[in-house]
C-alpha cells in the first residue's frame, strides 16, 4: 500500500502531521546567541514540515565555530527559545533541537578568552574554515585553529554540557533534541581514527571510538527519557577534514546495532553529496535499515519522487530537505502540488538581519483571465 507522506503519521513515537522533515541548518541571526522574534516567525513560517530541527545550537561558551549562532547555556536562551516553540506548536508542527559542539572545527576567535578549540587529539584540520574573525579583527572565514585534545575528565565535562543543554531544551518547549553526530565534528571527530589517536577508553577500538557518542545519548535519555532523544549521523562524509577509514561500515553497524538498544526516537542520516563531500554509497541505506528499524531520517538532495519511493521501500520513514526550506517557507505545499520552487541565494544564507531570512515569499499561482 503506497504512503501518502502528506499525511498525518504515528511513527514510532513521532506523531507529526506529514513526513517531511526540515533539516538542521545554520542561519547565524543571533548576535546575542538569544533567539528572538525573528527566529519564531522564522520557524513559524516554515511550520508546513511534520518535523522542524533547528539550526544547530551551541551546547556551552566553547562549543562554537560561528559566529551568531544561538545557544541554549543559559536561562536567557531557554527563555528565547520559548517563543519559537510555541509558535511552531501553534502551527501543529514538532520541533526538535539540535545541539551541537564543534570540537576542532572552530577558531580562537570563537572561544572564550581566546583560548584553542578543543577535539579528541590535538590534530588541526587542513583545509576546514570556521566563521570568526582574522589577525585585522575582519568578520569571515578563517583557518580552522590547532585543538587542544580534552582530557578524559573533560570527555566527561562535555558530556555534561550535552546533558545540560537537552535538560534546558525540554524546559524551553522542544518535543526532543537531536544530537549532532554529524558532518565533521566533535563527535564524528571521535569516530575516526585518523583524527582520534587517542590511548585512553576513548580511542583505539570500534567500541573506544564510539564510546563519547554513546555516553551522551545514555546521559541524555536518563536525564529526558529516550522518547525525546535521536541523533543526526553522516557515514562516508569527509566534511572537516575526516578521511575514510576501512572500518566506515562496521563502525556505524555497531552504531546502529547500540542505537537500536536503547530505542531513541530516531536516527538522521544525512549524504554528504549535496555538500559538496562524498555521497553515501549505492546500497548503504538499505545495509541500515537492515540494522536499524526505529525511524530513519535522509536528507540530502531529497525530492519529492525520491521521498515517496524510499518511504514506499520501508528503507526511511521521514525524507529531510534542508536548502530548499530556506527560500521556499511553504516547500510543503510547493511539494505536494508540484508548484516550482524558489531557487535560494548563498549570499544570503548567513549573516545577522531578516533580509533572506523572513522575507522569501510563498507560492503564487498564475493568475488566469
Amino acid at each position: 500500500m503506497k504512503t501518502d507522506i502528506f499525511k498525518p503519521a504515528e511513527i514510532g513515537f513521532l506523531q507529526v502531521k506529514n513526513r517531511i522533515a526540515m533539516a538542521p541548518m545554520t542561519r547565524a541571526r543571533n548576535a546575542a546567541g538569544i533567539p528572538d522574534e525573528n527566529n519564531a516567525l522564522y520557524y513559524a513560517q516554515r511550520s508546513g514540515a511534520g518535523l522542524i530541527i533547528t539550526e544547530g545550537t551551541a551546547i556551552s561558551k566553547t562549543a562554537k565555530g560561528v559566529l551568531y549562532i544561538p545557544g541554549l547555556y543559559t536561562a536567557a536562551q531557554v527563555e528565547g527559545w520559548k517563543s519559537v516553540t510555541q509558535a511552531v506548536h501553534e502551527k501543529g508542527s514538532t520541533i526538535f533541537s539540535q545541539l551541537w559542539h564543534v570540537g576542532r572545527v572552530s577558531h580562537t576567535s570563537n572561544q572564550p578568552g581566546g583560548i584553542a578549540p578543543v577535539g579528541p587529539s590535538a590534530i588541526q584540520a587542513q583545509n576546514t574554515s570556521a566563521w570568526g574573525y582574522n589577525e585585522h579583527g575582519i568578520e569571515g572565514f578563517v583557518p580552522a585553529s590547532k585543538p587542544k585534545a580534552l582530557s578524559s575528565g573533560e570527555v566527561k565535562g562535555v558530556v555534561n554540557d550535552f546533558v545540560k543543554a537537552a535538560e534546558n531544551a525540554v524546559a524551553a518547549g522542544f518535543d526532543g533534541v537531536e544530537i549532532h553526530g554529524a558532518n565533521g565534528y566533535l563527535i564524528e571527530q571521535f569516530l575516526n581514527p585518523f583524527v582520534d589517536n587517542r590511548t585512553d577508553e576513548y580511542g583505539g577500538s570500534i567500541e573506544n571510538r564510539s564510546r563519547f557518542l554513546l555516553e551522551i545519548i545514555d546521559a541524555a535519555i536518563a536525564a529526558i527519557g529516550n522518547k525525546k532523544v535521536g541523533i543526526r549521523l553522516t557515514p562516508y562524509g569527509g566534511l572537516g577534514d575526516l578521511p575514510h577509514y576501512d572500518e566506515i561500515e562496521a563502525t556505524y553497524k555497531y552504531l546502529a546495532q547500540e542505537l537500536k538498544k536503547r530505542n531513541i526516537v530516531y536516527i538522521h542520516l544525512m549524504d554528504q553529496q549535496s555538500k559538496g563531500s562524498h555521497a553515501l554509497p549505492d546500497g548503504f541505506t538499505e545495509h541500515f535499515r537492515s540494522w536499524y528499524d526505529g525511524i530513519i531520517i535522509l536528507a540530502g538532495s531529497m525530492d519529492r519522487e525520491k521521498s515517496e519511493q524510499l518511504i514506499n521501500a520501508g528503507i526511511i520513514d521521514i525524507a529531510g530537505f534542508g536548502e530548499p526550506f530556506i527560500s521556499n517557507p511553504d516547500l510543503v505545499e510547493r511539494l505536494q502540488n508540484n508548484w516550482e520552487l524558489t531557487k535560494p541565494n548563498r549570499d544570503l544564507h548567513y549573516g545577522l538581519g531578516n533580509h533572506g531570512y523572513t522575507d522569501w515569499e510563498t507560492y503564487r499561482q498564475p493568475v488566469t483571465i
